[in-house]
């Protein structure tokens, strides 16, 4: 039997069809488009939900997972399994992907799934240590662009998601002669002012100063703006974080999540109280916060350099 009707067996037992399978993702993508949730959440669940489709199309089965509860969590626990075993991602990627999954199947009304998360390393995020960050700081005043530089400084001196980066507009800064005032619109439609590093505020000035310039600068309200004219978007960024970070050498990739990490972590080992680091990042709990205080792999690693050798 052929790989080709191998397939084919696996769907009909399943009662799933590349058909309804693309019918069940173009109704999420309607539902999603309804939502009350930010372009980014609607890519990223709509991303998750089609690689999960995808993997119901080719995989054997027991039920109809797309309408029975039962079928559905037997097959959302196996993708669980597949994630972790064979595509080898992260506790923290799948635990989102089941988010999304989770919110397909209640836009079904199905209800999310019975499959329990998995449990995340406990240690602190991702941040830079203090050479890599040298480097980091070095390759992005290399970088010609001033609207790049200001994109890559904003989560390191500011703390910034990408989203809430790429949401600012030109209202939300506010330059004195020696300080300034940043206004960030983050989750839930909260709103926080932050104190503008002076690094920052230099970029920020050069950027301003060259914005008239590009198509769009008096139309739109967007800080920082693509080359067509309107506001940069969060793939846009996530490009120009991949750029700066190609030419700074680092081993590992630089995301603006390494950044705000970084931001964190440095102002927490600083000695700043757990409270004001919430505010800064626009966390409402402060158990999200203390994930900052955990040991690092560098940490792990210093330990182990403690113990004596006999050589």
């Amino acid at each position: 039997m052929t790989s080709e009707n191998t397939s084919q067996r696996c769907q009909q037992s399943a009662g799933i069809t590349a058909e309804n399978t693309t019918a069940a993702l173009h109704a999420y993508r309607m539902a999603l488009a309804a939502a009350p949730l930010s372009a980014e959440t609607r890519r990223t669940y709509l991303s998750k939900v089609r690689g999960y489709l995808a993997w119901l199309a080719v995989t054997d089965l027991d039920g109809a997972p797309l309408d029975e509860r039962q079928a559905r969590d037997w097959a959302v626990r196996d993708y669980r399994t597949h994630l972790l075993t064979v595509t080898k991602r992260a506790p923290a990627t799948i635990n989102n992907t089941l988010a999304a999954i989770d919110d397909f199947y209640t836009r079904r009304g199905l209800g999310p799934a019975t499959a329990d998360r998995l449990d995340l390393p406990t240690q602190a995020p991702r941040a830079l240590e203090a050479k890599a960050a040298l480097r980091w700081l070095r390759a992005i005043q290399d970088h010609p662009a001033p609207r790049d530089r200001v994109l890559a400084l904003l989560p390191f001196y500011a703390g910034l998601r990408v989203a809430e980066a790429v949401g600012l507009d030109l209202g939300d800064v506010r330059l004195s002669a020696r300080k300034g005032i940043l206004r960030v619109h983050g989750k839930g439609a909260t709103l926080r002012e932050l104190p503008i590093h002076p690094q920052l505020r230099a970029d920020l000035q050069n950027w301003l100063d060259e914005r008239p310039d590009w198509p769009g600068a008096h139309t739109s309200t967007a800080l920082l703006l693509n080359r067509r004219g309107g506001r940069l978007s969060t793939r846009g960024a996530s490009d120009v974080f991949r750029t700066i970070a190609q030419t700074a050498g680092l081993d590992d990739p630089i995301t603006a999540h390494t950044g705000r990490h970084t931001f964190a972590t440095t102002l927490i080992r600083g000695g700043t109280d757990l409270v004001t680091v919430a505010e800064m990042l626009g966390h409402a709990r402060l158990d999200t916060v203390r994930a900052y205080t955990r040991p690092t792999a560098e940490d792990r690693a210093k330990a182990l350099n403690l113990l004596p050798t006999d050589r």
